[in-house]
């Protein structure tokens, strides 16, 4: 359970650090995995980004606060991160569907957002077929593209986009003949991000495949280093079932085992199939420790 004890400390941590300046470095610190790696799982998990979770709490806070204090609205917006009373408006309109000054006078109501709180429930009714393989370091080829790791919204729609491309312009198809079967499959690769990423809050994001031959023209390569690996299996169209498998690995299956994220790039394993098909065969390989 050391991995749920480590989530909960990472939520303690925000709450009690809400108002202060707190970076995604700082939070991710406290769950002793990379920042990327625990951006990724904490929106997984609650289905909202971390930058999400600490806007919606503070401006329930801050809708708290107007209606048992007399502090002004200017003072409130300050002290809750704004740096105009007019930036705190919006994003207070935003979220609570009325402006500061009509909550103050009770027009209308407010929409809270609590704390997280962990709950740990039995599960098991539903098995979860994966396997534990090792292998040695290889190369991919494909094309990549950058992304925002805090703008989940931005991914949720770039991502399929770009699938959409290169299912379109043949791309795909070219990764499935260059294919050498050493992990068989067209690759969605969530790659290592860089000390100037980190600071961007930006990562790459892989359509590629196993290939130990010379890089085509106009494709990139990128080493997949050693490893030990998890592999699910997931059954179902796409994307419901690929989404449902990821939230049962890191609300289910990490909790019960021992094994942690190794930190190096995790990948989709997708086949030639129609991604419609209510019995497609597809796969999630991640790296574990």
């Amino acid at each position: 359970m050391a991995w749920v004890e480590s989530i909960q400390k990472v939520i303690e941590y925000m709450e009690k650090n809400i108002m202060e300046d707190i970076t995604i470095d700082s939070i991710a610190k406290q769950a002793n995995v990379s920042p990327f790696h625990f951006q990724r799982t904490f929106a997984v998990l609650t289905e909202i980004t971390v930058g999400d979770y600490i806007r919606r709490r503070r401006l329930t806070l801050a809708g708290e606060e107007l209606l048992t204090t007399d502090a002004k609205i200017i003072d409130i917006s300050y002290k809750y991160g704004y740096e105009t009373p007019e930036a705190f408006s919006k994003a207070f309109r935003r979220q609570h569907k009325i402006t500061p000054s009509e909550a103050r006078k009770n027009k209308g109501k407010l929409q809270s957002y609590n704390r997280l709180i962990i709950q740990v429930t039995l599960k098991g009714a539903e098995p979860m077929k994966y396997s534990v393989v090792e292998k040695n370091a290889f190369q991919i080829v494909g094309v990549k593209r950058e992304f925002s790791s805090v703008a989940e919204e931005e991914n949720i729609v770039g991502i399929p986009e770009l699938w959409e491309e290169v299912n379109q312009n043949g791309t795909s198809d070219l990764l499935f003949q260059l294919n050498d079967r050493v992990v068989k499959g067209v690759l969605g690769i969530c790659g290592e991000v860089s000390e100037e990423q980190k600071k961007a809050n930006v990562f790459d994001y892989w359509v590629a495949t196993s290939c130990a031959g010379k890089v085509p023209e106009g494709m990139l390569s990128l080493e997949i280093p050693a490893s030990k690996w998890a592999v699910f299996e997931v059954h179902g169209p796409m994307p419901a079932a690929m989404q449902n498998a990821w939230k049962r690995i890191f609300s289910e299956w990490f909790p019960s085992t021992g094994y942690e994220h190794a930190g190096t790039p995790e990948f989709e394993l997708y086949t030639d199939e129609n991604p419609n098909n209510p019995d497609l065969y597809s796969e999630i390989w991640i790296p574990i420790k």
